[in-house]
């Protein structure tokens, strides 16, 4: 079993959040159609982005393999969190047969996200 955890200070998205750039960089097309009926909400950004960077904690020195975008953390129908991996990530992923699993939460002014490997 393996854990990566990220956090990350609201305000910081908040400023970064309008710019395209960022998202095109950052998030997969279906994370950006989440987003966008969401409204783009900063604290949903913040935690999205924020499992981004904690799968990549996780995954250590091999996280030069995985390319952002290709890390799409989307929501089941009871509002829950999963990674989903497409392109290279996933076939890099894949060799490793591991599960995830994704806990986030946030505050007023920071976003909190966790995940963990296992068999």
């Amino acid at each position: 079993m393996t854990i990566g955890s990220y956090i990350i200070e609201i305000p910081r998205i908040k400023k970064i959040a309008g710019k395209p750039k960022f998202i095109a960089r950052y998030f997969s097309p279906p994370e950006m159609k989440f987003l966008m009926e969401k409204h783009f909400p900063v604290t949903t950004i913040a935690e999205m982005f924020a499992t981004k960077l904690a799968f990549l904690n996780a995954m250590g020195v091999h996280a030069r393999d995985y390319k952002p975008n290709e890390i799409s953390v989307l929501t089941d129908y009871g509002g829950n969190y999963y990674i989903s991996l497409i392109g290279d990530s996933k076939r890099a992923f894949a060799a490793k047969r591991l599960r995830t699993a994704v806990s986030c939460s946030h505050s007023r002014y920071t976003a909190l996200a966790t995940v963990v490997f296992y068999e």
